[in-house]
This record gives structure tokens, C-alpha cells and sequence, in this order.
């Protein structure tokens, strides 16, 4: 069931978004009395589709390869490569016939709406939820970095109170795209004394190999905390040594115990081994013994005395320019990324994700705020990868239009049948290594 319902998110959520980007292609194509024959989600290739009809002159329908999805515009050298069609004369209702700048609005408008459903849908999670957030001056004990932070050299306990010299507001600053794309330099304070730590530039190569728990393994999500004992497993190791909620671990062989992180690493450090528990439970201590499991767990769940959070509410027009910003971020960070592959900080194979990532995006559990917020970041995933010039893509499109403008004479037919075909050849070859690479992922988690 949770297989269905990661898949069921990932079809919904992709199916969205290439009817909305098609859509955009579709109403400039008609704005400008531009002949549209087919309306496709997924592609019918060679002629087969799950479900298709005709509406006003128009073939809308499902096609059975789910790599995206088209529209068909008379008179246009596209994926479809209807050579035939282009053999004869141009026709007024034609793409081709067309000035240069009404085809280039038209080759952007899938591009523009991905742009304006990312502002929306952003804008509107905003409004409704507003902003939630830890204030920086309310994590009291600092920072749980994970192996990656510990490589980088922050410790437990630091305090992060700037970012490239600007003092940081909230907690989640921490682990934001400005810190880890953008070579950042941390000012640390660390036992009342302040340091600079540089972020490496390939941090994202690094953290990449951690999956899901990427981040994690910069800086923990929750702040550095103390805590309690709040459930006890039946018949784990915890529950045969006595513990029980409310207990507070004071000490593991008389090593002392005030948070979470320093619980955790004596559990890891003496895992298969008994261990002995200094326990406050009310006014009284007790020692108790308990044997750690070989993967590091005693059997209870806790309960974190975290700082307090911050919510604030911008209304409806003050969450537009919010979730504007959220949405171009988004944006940015694909381009910053992109050229961190190309300066060589981040390895191909660890920079792109396929269907099998998305789906592990979208989760197996419903929850619409985490959906729709996944559907704003990759319609501007799709805006962003789509706007790059390559044959076949809207970007390439637009670059050739370009060129015709500046030239004054459009590109022969014989020209862009061939960058159409090269880049046809590039997007498959770039799917199937995605799709590739996605499986290797999975199958080295196991």
C-alpha cells in the first residue's frame, strides 16, 4: 500500500505539472491563431495511446510512455518530426508563419506558467500557514553536527551566530541552500570564544551519499537538547533494566550524561555490551544495568525539551512577495547547482534524480502541505530545465528563435530538424542514465 500511494503521488504531481506547462504552450499557440493538432499527456509513441479524443479540432489524449507529454503545433519542427507537414507550403494558421517574437512567446509559455504555478502555490502555503520557524536565540545549547559537520569541523554545543558575516535569524538558516551551495563562512561561538569555518565546495558531493538523511549528517535538525525517558519498548533491553517514563539518564559508565547527542554516542559506543545507568527518578538515584543491542538501541523513545518555535502570519498580499522568494530560490539554487557540476564540486552521477528520487520525495504517507509544497519546487525544477538551451528543450527553441531575430532570417528547416534529433537523442540518453542511476541508489541502500 505504501508503494501505491508513493506512486499514485508521483503520477498526480508529475501529470499536474505537464498539463499546466503543455497548457501554457496551447493558449500562446491559440492567442496567436496558431493551429494546434494534438493536446498529450504522456507521449503515444508510435501511434498508441490509453485514451484519447477529438474536441474543436484537437486530439487530447494519454499517451502509454510516461516521459512528460506535448502538444503538437502545425507548421513546428518538434519532437513529433513531421517532416511531411513542413515539406509543403507555410500556411497562415502555421507555426512557421508566424513572426519570431509571437514563436518565442509561445516556445516560453510552458516555462512561464511552471514559474507562476511555483509563485502560487508557494504563496498560497504561505498564507494559510505562514511561517514556522526557531529563532537562533532560543537554541540555548548549540548545534548537533553529523559526520559530514564533524568533518568540516564544528563540534557539539557551537553556536552558528552568522553566515557570511550576517547574523542568522532561524535555526533552519543552518542548513539552507545560501550555506551549503555558496562556500559560506560560519561564525562559530564555541566555549565563549567566536572561530570561522569555512563550508567546503563540495560539501553537496559528500552529503549526497547519505540519501534521505543528508542533512542529518551536516546538522541535525533538532537543536542540542536535554531530555527524558517517555515510553519504554515491551521486552527491549530498557524495560529489562528497569527504565520507565520519566526516567532522565544522568550517567553511562560514570561518563556524564546531560543531551540527547551525548546519550546516543555512548549507546553507539558500547553497542552489544552491558552498560551501566545512572537514572534520576524523582528525588531518588538509581543504577541500573542494561545490555545495548548490537545496533546501538536500548528500547525507549524520548522526549525532547526543544526550544520554542515562532510562528508568523503575513496574510494574504504579504505572502506574496514570501512565497515569490521561496519559489525563485528554488530557481537559483538549480542554476547553482548546475554549476557546481560543471566546476567539478559535485560528481554527475550524485547532482540528478529520476523518477525513483521524486517518488521517495513525495513519501508513502498523504500529506497535502508536503505535496503541494514538492509540486511548487518542481514546477520550478521544470521551469529552470526547460530554460536551458538545448535542442529539443523549450530553451533550445527559444536560443534558435533568438538567433532568427538577430540575423533577420530564420534557421533552415534542414538545421533544426538535425539539432532536433541530437537533442532528442541527449534527453533520452540523460533519462535513462537518471532512471539508472536511481536504481543503483536504491540497490546500494540494501
Amino acid at each position: 500500500m505504501n508503494i501505491v500511494i508513493m506512486v499514485g503521488q508521483l503520477i498526480l504531481g508529475l501529470s499536474i505539472l505537464v498539463i499546466l506547462h503543455e497548457l501554457g504552450h496551447f493558449i500562446a499557440a491559440r492567442a496567436f491563431g496558431i493551429k494546434v493538432e494534438k493536446f498529450y499527456l504522456f507521449f503515444d509513441a508510435w501511434g498508441f495511446s490509453l485514451f484519447k479524443f477529438n474536441y474543436k479540432g484537437v486530439e487530447y489524449g494519454i499517451g502509454w510512455l510516461p516521459l512528460g507529454g506535448y502538444v503538437k503545433i502545425a507548421g513546428m519542427i518538434d519532437e513529433s518530426m513531421d517532416t511531411e507537414q513542413m515539406a509543403g507550403p507555410p500556411q497562415p494558421w502555421e507555426f512557421r508563419s508566424k513572426p519570431a517574437w509571437q514563436r518565442l512567446i509561445v516556445m516560453l509559455g510552458g516555462i512561464t506558467v511552471n514559474i507562476v504555478l511555483g509563485i502560487l502555490i508557494f504563496w498560497v502555503l504561505t498564507a494559510r500557514m505562514g511561517e514556522t520557524y526557531v529563532p537562533i536565540e532560543n537554541v540555548k545549547y548549540g548545534i548537533v553536527p553529523g559526520e559530514i559537520g564533524k568533518k568540516m569541523g564544528l563540534q557539539a554545543g557551537d553556536k552558528i551566530i552568522a553566515i557570511n558575516g550576517k547574523p542568522v535569524v532561524k535555526f533552519n538558516e543552518l542548513v539552507s541552500s545560501k550555506v551549503l551551495l555558496d562556500h559560506s563562512v560560519l561564525t562559530v561561538l564555541r566555549n565563549d570564544k567566536k572561530l570561522t569555518l569555512t563550508v567546503p565546495r563540495n560539501i553537496i558531493n559528500d552529503l549526497a551519499d547519505y540519501g534521505d538523511r543528508a542533512l542529518e549528517e551536516f546538522i541535525s535538525s533538532i537543536p542540542r537538547t536535554t531530555f527524558h525517558i517517555d515510553s519504554v519498548v515491551p521486552k527491549s533491553p530498557a524495560q529489562a533494566a528497569g527504565l520507565i517514563k520519566g526516567d532522565s539518564i544522568m550517567a553511562i559508565n560514570n561518563t556524564p550524561i546531560v543531551y540527547y547527542d551525548e546519550f546516543r554516542s555512548q549507546l553507539q559506543a558500547n553497542k552489544g555490551k552491558a552498560i551501566d545507568l545512572k537514572v534520576q527518578r524523582n528525588n531518588d538515584t538509581l543504577h541500573l544495568i542494561a545490555n545495548i543491542g548490537a545496533d546501538g538501541k536500548i528500547g525507549i523513545s524520548q522526549m525532547f525539551n526543544l526550544p520554542a518555535e515562532k510562528t508568523v502570519n503575513y496574510g494574504l498580499f504579504g505572502s506574496l512577495p514570501i512565497g515569490a522568494k521561496k519559489a525563485f530560490t528554488t530557481f537559483t539554487d538549480d542554476a547553482k547547482g548546475l554549476g557546481k557540476v560543471f566546476k567539478g564540486d559535485v560528481k554527475f552521477t550524485k547532482a540528478f534524480g529520476g523518477p525513483v528520487a521524486i517518488a521517495n520525495m513525495f513519501g508513502s504517507h498523504i500529506d497535502w502541505v508536503h505535496f503541494w509544497s514538492l509540486v511548487g519546487f518542481l514546477s520550478m525544477v521544470l521551469a529552470f530545465t526547460n530554460l536551458l538551451p538545448i535542442p529539443a528543450l523549450d530553451g533550445g527553441h527559444a536560443v534558435f528563435l533568438l538567433i532568427e531575430m538577430i540575423k533577420g532570417k530564420p534557421l533552415s528547416d534542414k538545421f533544426l530538424e538535425r539539432a532536433q534529433i541530437v537533442g532528442f537523442v541527449l534527453l533520452i540518453t540523460l533519462m535513462v542514465f537518471v532512471f539508472g542511476n536511481d536504481i543503483v541508489k536504491q540497490v546500494m541502500k540494501k
